[in-house]
């Protein structure tokens, strides 16, 4: 049956979705089906700035360390950007501008100035080795990329075309930008000659094949992305106004989790130019850090990786501030382990914890799961996101399937990518024939709509929200002349929610090799985060157990292995 709570959100959405109303929704064609748009959505990602930095202009809405900007005035920094970039480097519409960077005030003016000069966003991962950098950069075809020191010397000696220009982070955007800084009226002519079909992002996800794809949406499906969390916000905050919540104060979120993530860019950046919201930046996550920030900004809502909300709810340190401000947790990217939902409403009973499912390929879209109804079901990623959302449980032949069984969630919506860039065939793959992206993600519908994810199809890893292919981790094992046979898979972790495990079988009459040193064998191939721990390294004396058809029966390794882990 439905709950109190679902009933107040269905009506509250059913009266913003009115006709005349603010997300008024309209029928478009996609995939020769009718789904649902808002009928006064900005046409592109630079009509929507351009808007709402006017109307919010004197707002603050940037705090990086001593750096504080106004909407105005990141949106006069991004004018700076966008016209150097088309006349100092010639970025044309649809060239594709890399930022290799860590998160800064500089990173999201960069961001804003690439979409502002016609460009498309792209968005390369900053823990990335600099071969993987190097390969992102080559599939997305950038010619220009926006990188910080870091980055760069990453980049040094690797295969890639694009020339590099640098970001600096602890100064203002002029100085920190000055190679791509110039004045003039390019963000102004623009705003006449981009539409909502041309590209405007890229970001990369890595799928069951090993290397990642880059994942491209058009103007249309990150604008109704972002909107559909302003239309959720929205209701939110009718909501607790109707129960007496005083929210006259300005939102304001800590920014914790990485810019280049779906989760970072849609939900918590570009939602924020629509809803008024100041940002409040740290370079690196620190549970204290966080604190004392959340404390000093009166930061009124957190979102990121699990274990980040469950370390600030046990942090021993936690009396000493002020946290009342602070509503919602939420939570995205990497399952919550159900324990943590309860130590965070007990460490903060003025709020609750949330939860969301959304990924690269929707545009951070999903499932919801809110307050009450989520420590109800604490198991569930929510309700499909209305006013956008069609969410089905499919077979491989996409049919549906009945309540209450397994099979792949896939979800159907405006705001989904275009597309994997030059990549037909795994685009073809991850839609069904009327429009439902194939999550890869095994899943059931309970008897009132809320989805509960059981496992996943694709081989994937999901270490406190970044994506590892066991894949590409079991390449980067054979890349080692001494190995025979490997086998790479998850293992729970209460801090990170999964972290990656490794079996390796050494080639007859090889040397020996410890899992000291097959790891650091891998941290010189692939990001740290992606190589196992040393405990977590195992050498199998026989050949790996197969399965009929002579792949390695995964299963049984990890079982066999791991047996200690899984039974912790």
């Amino acid at each position: 049956m439905p709950t109190a709570l679902d009933t107040s959100l269905d009506h509250i959405i059913g009266e913003l979705t009115k006709p005349g109303m603010p997300f008024e929704t309209e029928p478009v064609e996609s995939y020769g089906v009718q789904v649902p748009s808002f009928k006064s959505a900005p046409p592109t990602l630079a009509h929507y700035f351009a808007h709402f930095c006017n109307e919010h202009k004197d707002v603050p809405f940037i705090v990086d360390g001593d750096c504080r900007l106004s909407f105005g005035e990141a949106y006069a920094a991004a004018s700076h950007v966008a016209h150097g970039l088309a006349t100092k480097h010639g970025v044309k519409k649809g060239d594709r501008v890399g930022i290799a960077a860590r998160n800064s005030a500089n990173w999201m003016i960069s961001y804003m100035g690439i979409i502002m000069a016609g460009g498309c966003a792209t968005l390369l991962n900053g823990f990335w080795s600099g071969d993987e950098l190097a390969y992102g950069i080559r599939l997305a075809e950038c010619e220009l990329v926006i990188a910080d020191a870091g980055r760069a010397k990453r980049l040094e000696g690797t295969d890639h075309a694009a020339k590099l220009v640098m970001i600096e982070h602890d100064c203002s955007p002029a100085e920190g930008l000055s190679e791509i800084w110039a004045a003039g009226d390019t963000a102004m002519q623009m705003l006449g000659g981009l539409g909502p079909d041309d590209i405007a992002t890229i970001l990369y996800t890595s799928g069951s094949t090993g290397n990642s794809k880059a994942a491209w949406s058009d103007h249309r499906g990150v604008v109704h992305g972002v909107m559909n969390y302003v239309a959720q916000s929205a209701m939110a905050k009718l909501l607790l106004e109707s129960q007496g919540e005083d929210l006259s104060a300005q939102p304001c979120a800590l920014v914790a989790v990485p810019l280049f993530h779906v989760t970072g860019e849609i939900p918590l950046f570009v939602q924020s130019f629509a809803i008024a919201r100041k940002l409040v930046l740290m370079p690196k996550w620190d549970a204290e850090t966080a604190l004392q920030l959340m404390d000093k900004e009166k930061v009124t809502y957190f979102v990121g990786v699990p274990l980040m909300s469950y370390e600030i709810a046990t942090h021993p340190n936690l009396g000493n501030y002020d946290l009342s401000a602070c509503k919602s947790f939420a939570a995205g990217g990497a399952p919550r382990p159900v324990d943590h939902v309860t130590k965070i409403k007990e460490a903060f009973p003025g709020g609750f914890p949330l939860l969301g499912y959304g990924l690269t390929e929707t545009n951070a879209v999903g499932c919801g799961n809110f307050n009450e109804n989520y420590l109800a079901k604490p198991g569930s990623t929510g309700k499909a996101s209305a006013p956008m959302v069609d969410l089905q449980i499919l077979d491989n032949d996409g049919n549906p399937r009945p309540q209450g069984e397994v099979d792949e969630v896939c979800i159907r919506t405006i705001a989904n990518f275009r597309g994997y860039w030059k990549n037909d065939e795994a685009t073809a793959a991850a839609f069904t024939s009327d429009g439902f992206f194939r999550t890869g993600d095994l899943g059931y519908l309970d008897e009132d709509g809320y989805l509960f994810i059981v496992d996943r199809k694709k081989d994937i890893i999901i270490r406190g929200g970044e994506n590892i292919s066991c894949i590409e981790v079991e390449e980067a094992i054979y890349a080692h002349d001494d190995i025979a046979e490997c086998s790479v898979f998850g293992v729970p972790d209460e801090r990170m929610g999964e972290i990656p495990a490794a079996v390796y079988h050494l080639k007859e009459g090889a040397a020996p090799m410890s899992a000291s040193d097959l790891r650091e064998f891998l941290l010189s191939k692939i990001a740290p985060f992606k190589v196992p721990n040393e405990d977590l390294i195992w050498q199998s004396a026989d050949d790996l157990p197969r399965l009929g058809t002579q792949k390695i029966d995964k299963r049984t390794v990890k079982a066999t292995f791991a047996k200690d882990h899984l039974d912790a």
